[in-house]
């Protein structure tokens, strides 16, 4: 177990701002969670549990403990055509996508290259092309901060929505994620016809993808627009879709034809937020040390030296202007601290 003081966290967000915080302390099993636990109901300091840090915006340094999980290891069961698979909360997303793969899973597929831990997945209901996270959680395993004690927790009991969870509300901070369990189809291939997968397909010439075709043709489409954390801070999609109700759908649809949209359901519509920022005119242009990537509308990046501060009032400027323009408060789907 690490316990550190006065810790940076520039190697923990991949916007690549340098805050610190008090202290820092990661977990890599079951019993170091429950000691941690402990630590953390002895303590009067605030506490905030985090992933990679790739959905995290820090605005300052943190005057309390940063939690980490550190937890690694992946199985897998196969019962007929179902396969159990059980990850450590600190495996890497991606890496685990690409084992799946490699065992000729596609079920996953669609969730390449998004950035990330395990544990993540499960707070946030990651999702991407059609695909989400919560569509193949079977339980999270985690130990409860008040007791100590040890809980497997089903994912009806989660209450999965749009890149939320109870993790995120009534649950956060009452729990440390040691191990997520999901339930695949050793035989199902996830839908083609979302975005631009069959139109990348078929540049590939790829007409019946194998899991591994198809696992390259999302990451070529990801990384044709979004930057390398490395290269360019940014922490994936900063704002989520709007899920609109019909009537504001079609008002705007009648305003501007050819709006791209989504089907939720006979009341809700969801429109892209990279769009309506686009309409905005924010796409490739900066404030100060920060930016809208000129690839991606949807991606606010640090463009070398950006404090949080920075990265916020450029969140908040292009808030602003599409209210302004269309009506709608895009929600951050980063967290910002």
């Amino acid at each position: 177990m690490k316990d550190y003081s006065d810790y940076s966290l520039l190697k923990h967000n991949t916007f690549g701002i340098d805050a610190r915080c008090s202290r820092f302390l990661e977990y890599d099993n079951r019993e170091e969670a429950a000691e941690v636990a402990r630590m953390l109901r002895e303590s009067e300091a605030p506490f905030m549990v985090i992933g990679a840090g790739s959905n995290l915006l820090l605005t300052r340094d943190y005057e309390g403990t940063v939690v980490h999980a550190a937890v690694k290891g992946i199985s897998l069961t196969i019962d007929g055509n179902t396969a159990w698979l059980r990850c450590g909360s600190g495996e890497t997303w991606d890496d685990v996508v690409a084992w799946t793969v490699g065992q000729g899973i596609a079920d996953l597929t669609c969730l390449s290259l998004i950035p990330g831990d395990v544990g993540a997945s499960a707070v946030q209901n990651i999702g991407a092309y059609g695909s989400e996270a919560a569509q193949f959680i079977a339980q999270v395993s985690a130990v409860e901060i008040a007791t100590g004690q040890r809980m497997d927790i089903g994912a009806a009991d989660c209450h999965y929505g749009y890149r939320d969870s109870r993790f995120k509300h009534e649950w956060k901070n009452r729990f440390l994620i040691t191990h997520v369990t999901y339930k695949l189809q050793c035989d199902r291939m996830p839908s083609l016809e979302y975005g631009n997968i069959r139109a990348e397909l078929d540049k590939q010439g790829t007409a019946h993808p194998t899991p591994l075709q198809l696992r390259q043709a999302i990451i070529d489409i990801r990384q044709a627009k979004l930057p390398e954390p490395s290269e360019l801070g940014n922490a994936g999609s900063f704002f989520m879709n709007p899920v609109v109700e019909r009537n504001v759908f079609e008002r705007l649809a009648k305003l501007y034809p050819g709006m791209p949209h989504y089907h939720v359901n006979e009341a809700e519509e969801k429109i892209p937020a990279g769009w309506l920022i686009e309409q905005c005119g924010w796409k490739g242009r900066s404030m100060g040390r920060a930016g809208v990537y000129a690839k991606q509308a949807l991606v606010l990046v640090n463009l070398g030296g950006a404090t949080g501060i920075d990265v916020k009032a450029l969140c908040e400027a292009v808030q602003h202007d599409v209210k302004e323009k269309f009506g709608i408060w895009l929600k951050p789907e980063v967290n910002i601290v």
